[in-house]
């Protein structure tokens, strides 16, 4: 492979916003309402609508809505739940937050998903130890390939577990038809969002839960500002009461009226943006099929990507290396990034939990061969 320099750097991702976007936020400013209000509720509603979910909050990050929706789940100090060691900071963080242990489950090797086959024999064993309390499975959609839902719903309903969905890729994706954000009736839990300025739509920083449970959905709302009572943003609004009540110890996790009219225009342009990701994704797939060095990403059949991510990978018997290769790429000015260091590799988990980096094979194999193109 030849390495060419660029007289102006790639860099790994850019948001892609346009006069409409500007124009939007512009128009918040101009009424004067820049806080958590009507465009936000808006934007709630109509985010809803669009993966097929009854309710959604609106949250200043997807690391919020995943730790309300545990938080909404009662999920109490010692309760496992279940998660792919190949995930961000967040994912498992929440967890620890209330308590309550992340229990790494590894990877299938084709999609970096969740394998749940393994999650299953994992929940069995935890089961037959009497090892902490089985309460959640967290699935994360990786670079945009969503989980397969239909087994992991199968072990929720088998175990009694509620799913909490690390969605921050996978905005809008499908498996079999079925949206990221659908879920079935008899699955109790959450979907979770992320808006960060890399994501597939993006409102500077901001996230959402949505779910079915209006329950789960009510107490979100409330923690997420302060825990004070329902609506209690309408205090400054005309007609509004200077009335609140404090129901509970909450949070400062509310989205404004900047970001969500920012949002409602990147809603909008979603699928247009997807399509342009696929569009590229596929000349990637062409330029490389060439190299028997090279894997590019596996997209079951079944399978709408949301292609938030492009994560080539180097073959493991190959001469080139996965660092040497960004090594090459930063010389000739392109940007990458690696997803992800599997959090049992971190400091923080191997000396709470004893995780070593073999403890799971795939995932480590993994990450040491993909890096992650613009």
């Amino acid at each position: 492979m030849t390495s060419a320099v660029n007289d102006d750097p790639i860099p790994f991702a850019v948001p892609d916003i346009t006069d409409r976007e500007i124009k939007a936020v512009q128009e918040v400013l101009e009424s004067r309402w820049i806080t958590t209000g009507p465009k936000a509720a808006e934007f709630e509603r109509r985010f809803a609508e669009s993966v097929g979910a009854r309710h959604a909050v609106a949250m200043n990050s997807c690391t919020a809505a995943l730790h309300l929706a545990l938080e909404a789940l009662r999920i109490e100090p010692d309760d496992l739940i279940y998660m792919s060691p190949y995930t961000f900071a967040a994912s498992a963080e929440v967890v620890r937050y209330l308590g309550a242990s992340p229990v790494f489950v590894d990877i299938e090797a084709a999609t970096l998903n969740i394998d749940p086959v393994l999650l299953a024999e994992r929940v069995d064993a935890d089961l037959a130890a009497g090892k902490g309390r089985p309460r959640a499975i967290m699935p994360v959609h990786i670079a945009g390939v969503p989980c397969d839902m239909t087994r992991i719903w199968d072990a929720a309903r088998k175990y009694d577990l509620a799913v909490v969905e690390d969605a921050a890729h996978a905005f809008p994706a499908s498996r079999d038809g079925v949206k990221v954000g659908t879920v079935p009736d008899d699955i109790r839990g959450a979907v979770c969002y992320s808006f960060y300025a890399t994501k597939t739509i993006t409102t500077g920083e901001g996230g959402m839960l949505v779910t079915d449970d209006e329950e789960l959905a009510d107490r979100a709302r409330t923690m997420c500002l302060h825990g004070l009572s329902r609506q209690a943003w309408g205090r400054y609004s005309a007609g509004g009461s200077w009335r609140y009540d404090i129901v509970a110890p909450g949070y400062k996790y509310n989205l404004t009226d900047i970001a969500a009219a920012l949002g409602l225009v990147q809603l909008d342009r979603a699928v247009e943006m997807r399509n342009r990701r696929a569009e590229i994704a596929s000349c990637y797939n062409a330029a490389f099929a060439g190299y028997a060095e090279l894997e590019v990403p596996t997209v079951p059949d079944s399978v709408e990507s949301a292609w938030h991510l492009y994560p080539l990978r180097l073959s493991a018997t190959g001469a080139h290396t996965r660092d040497g290769l960004i090594a090459r790429m930063n010389e000739a000015k392109i940007g990458t990034s690696v997803h992800f260091i599997p959090l049992h590799m971190h400091s923080y988990y191997q000396n709470t939990y004893g995780y070593k980096d073999d403890d799971f094979p795939v995932a480590l194999g993994e990450f040491n061969r993909v890096v992650s193109l613009p």
